[in-house]
């Protein structure tokens, strides 16, 4: 049966329900809350706003950015000069305007996260909030020194109007955020915070991911700063110095910013610490130092408040339904209905006639005097399944990066259906037709499994054919998220992905590391029937020869870098010098 719950018209539906009740919650409190805390309350949510910008580029990409500030400032002084110039439009458009000049900002701050990472990528983003707030300090903003205020739209001139348009404000760009985290670009953030390898790998560009997490983070920073410009009327440098914008980012830190209710919940206590602080008769500066232990604990802890919550409620959820393995659906015209369990069946022979998809010719790598490889050349049929097989040390991982072009200082020529992939970058192999897995985890445990397997797919999937792909290798349902299963059954969900992606080539590095002797079997009836299934050739790099032999019909044993024997299966591991290289001289006598 199809699920209904969870279905794509339902969770575009949801973002749209959860805002008309921010709304309604807006407007109440826009006429209930006395005029003090009407302006507390917009700075709350304009608070929040900067930190769900902040939670994209530090809590779902990764980075660490400190001049969050420094963007809103962008934002209000856009805004200001605007005002001053009486530009056409009015506050709207400024304010969109705004948002737009600071995510430019954000993508000339982003290009040093090309190169730098931790620390070195935290100092030079707080020297730039450091150098814009000497700079703002200097020239000012536009209309400061001539009383200028900015003027608010006509239709909220008011405060408990203005507090209602900046709620509506938030409630948009909550909703744009939930596309973006549910679509691909939120996938490449989290997958480049998981693994910069993991992600080149499918297709998906490292730098770009970088770089519209900081445009968007920015944006959202750029907002926040007019929205600040309209409150207080005359913007002044000493609302946005890097001390401010340091303990933002530890609140988001703190708090899981990269999900929209837990950014809500850090913008109420950006503002709710120092106010209490400043009730209870003590200097509002102690709200920093209150922020920065909060931020150590978090940090220190691994997990944020946001995500703990989450934890709890999904590990509740998990107890009481264990993980379900993705069913195969009814038969429908023209598709063929996938068995649960393939039956095992010989590896089919290679056509001698077909033109190789595949083809390495001499390559060879080097670590200064090292040769990891040496001159080894082959050549992988269309529709068939290659082992590639040798001892620890043989070169088979340095093998796999130099043809997926993670090593592409290389000797020797890599071509793929003729065409030589001489001087391209991993991410356009990928695109081209080269994929591989990884012996480590590179599967992002924040997602879903339909958010990975859409995001190294690449291309537009039916549900049918995520379930169907999921149900062949056995794998969770759609639904399942990553972090409630285990690193074997994740390997799983990565060969069905990179399957679903239509490769012509895809090197499987040990896919059965992590799973029982009874799924090895599976796995192997599995990927028998993946080339003819899946139009595509497997290169597969496996020690337990059991499953080589069930699967591959050619195989090439490297050792020392260099080509042993390569052939027909029988006639490769019947070889003398293949099995001396396994089991050692001394077992042979």
């Amino acid at each position: 049966m199809r699920r209904v719950s969870g279905t794509p018209a339902a969770r575009i539906a949801l973002p749209f329900i959860v805002g008309a009740i921010g709304l309604a919650a807006g407007y109440l409190l826009s006429v209930s809350l006395s005029g003090y805390f009407v302006f507390l309350a917009v700075s709350a949510v304009v608070a929040a706003i900067a930190i769900l910008g902040l939670g994209i580029v530090t809590g779902s990409a990764g980075m660490i950015a400190l001049c969050q500030l420094t963007f809103a400032a962008v934002g209000a002084w856009i805004v200001s000069l605007l005002n001053v110039l009486n530009a056409p439009g009015g506050f709207i458009v400024w304010l969109i305007l705004g948002g737009l000049a600071a995510g430019v900002v954000g993508v000339l701050v982003g290009l040093p996260a090309l190169r730098l990472r931790g620390v070195n990528l935290a100092v030079v983003t707080l020297g730039f909030a450091a150098a814009a707030d000497v700079t703002l300090v200097q020239i000012q903003f536009p209309g400061s020194t001539d009383g200028v205020s900015v003027l608010r739209p006509d239709a909220f001139s008011d405060d408990r109007s203005y507090f209602f348009f900046s709620v509506l404000v938030l409630v948009i760009c909550g909703i744009g955020v939930y596309f973006l985290q549910s679509g691909r670009w939120g996938s490449s953030w989290k997958s480049v915070a998981f693994s910069e390898r993991g992600t080149a790998s499918v297709g998906a560009s490292v730098p770009g991911s970088k770089l519209t997490a900081f445009a968007v983070s920015a944006t959202l920073g750029g907002v926040s700063g007019g929205l600040i410009a309209g409150q207080v009327g005359l913007p002044f440098a000493s609302s946005f110095s890097p001390i401010q914008s340091l303990a933002l980012y530890v609140l988001a830190i703190m708090s899981g910013a990269y999900l929209i209710d837990m950014a809500i919940f850090g913008g109420i206590v950006w503002i709710a610490v120092p106010e209490l602080l400043k009730r209870w008769g003590i200097p509002q500066d102690w709200g920093f130092v209150i922020f920065g232990v909060l931020g150590v604990q978090a940090l220190t802890s691994g997990s944020n408040l946001g995500q703990s919550i989450r934890n709890a409620w999904w590990k509740r959820q998990a107890a009481k339904r264990p993980v379900e393995l993705a069913a195969p659906l009814a038969e429908e015209p023209g598709r063929d209905a996938v068995t649960a369990a393939p039956p095992a069946t010989a590896p089919a022979p290679a056509d001698p006639s077909a033109a190789p998809v595949l083809v390495v010719t001499d390559l060879g790598v080097a670590f200064g005097q090292v040769k990891a490889l040496n001159g080894v050349s082959l050549a992988v049929p269309p529709n068939t399944i290659m082992g590639l097989i040798g001892p620890n040390g043989a070169g088979k991982s340095t093998f796999v990066d130099a043809v997926t072009g993670f090593l592409p200082q290389h000797t020797g020529s890599v071509s793929l259906d003729g065409r030589d992939l001489r001087g391209l970058s991993a991410t356009a192999r990928a695109r081209l037709g080269v994929r591989r897995t990884f012996q480590q985890d590179r599967v992002p445990p924040t997602l879903t499994v339909e958010a990975y397997v859409r995001f190294v797919a690449r291309r537009r999937l039916t549900i049918a054919e995520i379930d169907d792909a999921l149900a062949f290798f056995g794998c969770p349902t759609a639904r399942t998220r990553l972090q409630n299963v285990d690193v074997g059954t994740r390997r799983l969900v990565e060969v069905a992905a990179n399957v679903l992606a239509r490769p012509r080539i895809l090197i499987l590095d040990e896919p059965a590391a992590g799973l029982s002797h009874e799924e090895h079997l599976e796995l192997g009836a599995r990927l028998l029937q993946a080339p003819a299934r899946f139009g595509m050739s497997i290169v597969l790099i496996e020690h337990d020869l059991d499953l080589v032999r069930s699967v591959c019909s050619t195989i090439t044993v490297l050792d020392f870098g260099e080509v042993l024997a390569s052939g027909p299966q029988a006639e490769v591991l019947a070889d003398p010098a293949v099995m001396k290289a396994y089991m050692g001289e001394t077992e042979m006598l």
